[in-house]
């Protein structure tokens, strides 16, 4: 497998298959702006590292990416933020339980591999997001280094072991959602790979529930 991953999240109700269009790039800047509510938010590298390392922990059978339903969405997930995936292309409905109190993140659209192909793939890089409706800005990655470790027979790099690539996107990172039944959607694309998914985000009370 190409260093150069396109391994997106994406969720829109047809955004981009139904002809709905994306929104306009996201904002350039080197670290990720703290969401409204949020204490903080994780850094471009931090985000990006992380996020990449939660992908490649898990082959394609019970791979976030590849998830058809969310089945498999809560796989992985660290403690302090609730990471969402997309698809290695097309679009997926999904239905995930978020642990009340936590923090989203997520790509829009993204990618790594060579400085090189970040700046092509950010060329044409476009996406929107909403949460129940309200529009969310993404912030615009353009390149930034990142190292991070996938296991074997994962199934965004294939091997295990220490990866140090070039990570960008258009990213989300939002504060934790009120208890209740979200929706977020979110769509992306560059050149002629697209992502469109639907999420139904399940936000219990409490966190025993």
């Amino acid at each position: 497998m190409r260093r150069r991953t396109r391994a997106v999240v994406a969720v829109a109700v047809g955004a981009i298959l139904a002809g709905g269009g994306c929104g306009e790039p996201g904002r350039e800047r080197p670290e990720a702006r703290p969401a409204p509510g949020a204490a903080g938010a994780l850094s471009a590298e931090e985000l990006q590292a992380r996020w990449w390392a939660w992908a490649a922990s898990e082959p394609y059978g019970t791979n976030p990416i590849a998830d058809p339903d969310g089945r498999f969405c809560e796989r992985g997930q660290p403690t302090d933020v609730w990471f969402l995936a997309g698809t290695f292309g097309g679009r997926a409905e999904r239905t995930c339980t978020v642990p009340p109190g936590t923090p989203i993140a997520f790509p829009l659209v993204n990618s790594m591999g060579e400085p090189e192909d970040c700046a092509e793939f950010m060329r044409t890089a476009r996406g929107s997001a909403a949460l129940d409706g309200t529009a969310v800005d993404p912030d615009r990655y353009p390149g930034t280094s990142v190292t991070f470790e996938g296991v074997p027979g994962n199934a965004v790099t294939s091997y295990g072991g220490s990866h140090s690539v070039t990570a960008c996107g258009l990213w989300v990172q939002l504060p934790a959602a009120e208890p209740g039944r979200r929706t977020l959607t979110i769509s992306g694309f560059s050149g002629d790979f697209a992502v469109a998914v639907d999420y139904v985000l399940l936000v219990p009370e409490d966190r025993t529930v």
